[in-house]
This record gives structure tokens, C-alpha cells and sequence, in this order.
């Protein structure tokens, strides 16, 4: 069985370590593939849309993650099955939704209550380790999710608030969704969003962020434009984003997830 794996955990420390511990010494089997411990500390929204972006390559079969602000908390440790047969395990804090509802939605809820399949003493502040990750490798092994705990409604699920763009005529303003490692910048947009209020590629096109204003252009690839030029195009998982042919758009623009960015036309050579 597969678990895949992502946090903001990083790698500095011994959290992802102690936890491909934990899930081999339950379930030796389990073939871990770790998609990333890269995710912003706390940064549950962009956990959220890399695990829905990223799931549709993955192996069917079990998927933790863990980004987990409120840990020590009264929030609900999961597993969810869904409509695809497969299972997630983390927080209940939108942060497994956004995949599940992807892949066809969720069908059936468990609350982790049970403690034979947790490491006990259940620290306040490491329930990757000594929740989710046993949850996952019990999973992994072959353990009935009905076993973990009590039945909890698909409906009662904490959703998360997804920013939602705004059109109008030659302009469009959206959010900061994901600043890559590059720093190129992921905008709650799509290609089909742009084509409605007339961005094309090799349209001109004004980003304005906060104070400042930069012109960009509107193309299929960073090679369309010189070196140093910035631009707007879209990425591997469909999403309209903002880079800088071999430089840092974030760096250079100051955005983080969140801020608002508005992209407008601007006729000329």
C-alpha cells in the first residue's frame, strides 16, 4: 500500500524523520512517497490546493497530511474515504477537503478516538506523530477505517475559504495563491478566466500589487519573453501565474500568499 505524505514540517528537523519511523514500524510494507515538507509554516490553504493539485498524479491509496495550526486544540483529527476509494488522514481544518472533493468528493468521515491505533501518551503540540501518522500505516496495513473512530458527517467538515477572483471589462483582480521556491507566484486564476476579459497570449497587461505597478506580458512559456521580462502564464496544474524569466517574481513584486493582485490590459508595442 501507498501513503504519500506532505507537511510543513521541513527537513531541518527530525519531525518527518520520527514520522517515516512510526508509520514502518506499524506497517513495514508501506511504500512512502513524500510529496513535499516544503508547505508554509501553518499555511493551511496552500497545504490544501498543492495536495489537490498534486493527488491526481499519485498512486491510489492513503495520503497524510499534516498542517496542523491548531494542534493541541478542540479540532477533529480525520480520516476520510472518498468517492474514489481512497483514504486521507489529518486535520479537520479544511486542509484534506479540497483533494477529496477534486477526486469525486467524500464519502464517509471517522474521528481518530480510538487508541489502540495512536501512540499513547498523545503529545499536545506532535499529532503528526502520534495521531495521523498511525492512523495512516494502521490504514496502510489494512485496517478497517470504521475501526478509528466514531462516524462523522461529510457535511460537518470545516471547508476552507478558497478566494474567489473578480472580473470586468480588460481587467480581472485575484489573490496570491502559492509562491513556489522559484518565486513565481500562483493566482486564483485560470486561462479561461484571462480569455473572458480579453488577456491572450502576447496581450500587455499592467500587474498592479499593493502601491506598486509592473508591465508584463501575457504568454505560453518564459522563453517568450526576454530574460529579466516578467510574465503571466499558465503552470503545470492549470493555474494562471506571475514569473520572471530567469529571475524571482515574488522577490521582486513583494507578494506573499493573500495579497491581492490586479492584472489589467494595456494596449501597445
Amino acid at each position: 500500500m501507498i501513503i504519500t505524505f506532505l507537511t510543513d514540517f521541513g527537513l531541518q528537523d527530525d519531525f518527518v524523520g520520527t514520522c517515516h519511523g512510526v508509520m514502518k514500524r506499524i506497517a513495514p510494507d508501506a511504500d512512502i512517497i513524500d510529496i513535499t515538507h516544503g508547505i508554509g509554516p501553518q499555511q493551511v490553504l496552500q497545504g490544501a490546493l498543492v495536495l489537490a493539485g498534486t493527488l491526481p498524479y499519485m498512486p491510489e491509496g492513503v495520503h497524510l497530511a499534516v498542517v496542523d495550526p491548531g494542534v493541541g486544540t478542540d479540532r477533529k483529527a480525520l480520516a476520510l474515504r472518498g468517492a474514489d476509494g481512497r483514504l486521507y488522514v489529518g486535520p479537520d481544518n479544511g486542509l484534506l477537503v479540497p483533494a477529496a472533493e477534486r477526486l469525486g468528493g467524500v464519502a464517509e468521515a471517522w474521528e481518530l478516538e480510538n487508541t489502540a491505533f495512536r501512540l499513547e501518551p498523545v503529545s499536545r503540540t506532535f499529532h503528526g506523530r502520534d495521531l495521523f501518522a498511525p492512523a495512516a500505516a494502521h490504514l496502510a496495513a489494512g485496517v478497517d477505517p470504521a475501526s478509528l473512530g466514531p462516524v462523522l458527517d461529510p457535511a460537518s467538515l470545516v471547508r476552507l475559504d478558497v478566494p474567489v477572483a473578480v472580473m470586468g471589462d480588460g481587467f480581472v483582480r485575484a489573490h496570491v495563491l502559492i509562491v513556489d521556491r522559484f518565486g513565481n507566484i500562483q493566482l486564483n486564476l485560470t486561462t479561461e478566466d484571462l480569455s473572458r476579459v480579453g488577456i491572450e497570449p502576447g496581450t500587455r497587461v499592467e500587474i498592479e500589487l499593493g502601491l506598486q505597478r509592473f508591465y508584463a506580458s501575457a504568454a505560453r512559456t518564459f522563453a517568450d519573453v526576454r530574460v529579466g521580462d516578467i510574465v503571466l502564464y499558465e503552470d503545470a496544474y492549470g493555474n494562471v501565474a506571475i514569473a520572471i524569466n530567469a529571475g524571482n517574481a515574488a522577490e521582486m513584486l513583494g507578494a506573499r500568499p493573500g495579497d491581492e493582485v490586479g492584472v489589467t490590459v494595456r494596449p501597445g508595442p
